[in-house]
């Protein structure tokens, strides 16, 4: 009877093998993850709820905007490829600068665009939420604006004239005369 079960025991196991890899074989492949696309340009939407205007704003990444009494600044804006099932995320810090000027972080996480409900950032006066990611807008870069401010404007057309010598103005003469205890000087 040994010689039996031990057949039967490497028959039995030489089936799990088989069906196992045949099983493998067989399985759908996991779709392949696709690779996320990153964004330079972060798309907002907030409401004044004392005005009721909803205003749609643009922020490049790690700038920061300012939208009534809230700050906000994205630090990166994910998105898929249009072929894909849209999944649009952005990590967001938001700060509040409140009435006696000192400013306050309200929020810090992941906004959704599909679901904006989800990590919107509600104020009593401010709202805002994730609307999408862009790689372009219509709002100039921020080192664009900070390289115009930054350069001296130089004209090359006309050649700097050399300096002329200019009298220094006539420094005080140094006196001997100590001040005294009660701000004046004392001269003999």
């Amino acid at each position: 009877m040994s010689r039996l079960s031990t057949g039967l025991f490497a028959a039995a196991s030489f089936l799990a093998a088989s069906t196992a890899t045949f099983a493998a074989a067989q399985a759908p492949a996991a779709p392949a993850v696709s690779d996320r696309i990153t964004n330079p340009v972060a798309q907002f939407a907030g409401i004044d709820k004392i005005t009721g205007r909803i205003i749609t704003f643009d922020v490049y990444i790690d700038e920061t905007v300012q939208f009534g009494a809230l700050q906000v600044t994205p630090r990166v804006c994910y998105s898929r490829p249009e072929t894909e099932q849209p999944k649009t995320d952005s990590f967001v810090e938001v700060d509040e600068i409140t009435l006696d000027r000192k400013i306050r972080r309200i929020f810090t996480g992941w906004m959704f665009a599909e679901s904006p409900g989800l990590n919107a950032v509600e104020h009593a006066v401010y709202d805002v939420w994730l609307k999408g990611c862009k790689q372009k807008s219509d709002v100039p870069p921020p080192t664009a604006a900070k390289a115009d401010t930054a350069k001296p404007k130089t004209n090359a057309a006309e050649p700097k004239e050399p300096a002329q010598d200019q009298p220094a103005e006539a420094a005080p003469e140094p006196t001997d005369v100590a001040p005294a205890p009660d701000g004046t000087t004392d001269q003999n």
